[in-house]
């Protein structure tokens, strides 16, 4: 269990005996084993969901790893490239200069 053979547990329970008396021993042993048990059950909790935690990162890992699909763009017309002539000329403003209103006195002219 803990490395102690049978002689020594039995040291350590006569030496329980005398400090702790007849009457006391088995309460004391009743409280120990419900504490152990409590001490087992949140181990095995904590192990639990540390094997949960490990389980989802290496599904991660591996979610990471995959390669990307890749997307076909859909079959469409050729795109139309600029030529080479019209590098660097300016093009024409789509909308016509707007002219500006001079604000009116309030009085008709």
């Amino acid at each position: 269990m803990f490395g102690i053979g049978v002689p020594e547990l039995l040291v350590i329970l006569v030496v329980a005996l005398l400090v702790l008396g007849p009457k006391r021993l088995p309460e004391v042993a009743k409280s120990l084993g419900k504490a152990f048990a409590e001490f087992r059950r949140a181990t095995s909790d904590l192990s639990e969901e540390l094997h949960e935690a490990r389980a989802s990162l290496e599904e991660d890992v591996r979610m990471a790893e995959r390669p990307a699909p890749t997307i076909q763009p859909p079959a469409t017309q050729p795109q139309h490239t600029v030529a080479s002539s019209t590098v660097g000329q300016e093009t024409p403003d789509a909308s016509p200069p707007r002219e500006k209103k001079e604000p009116s006195s309030g009085e008709p002219s």
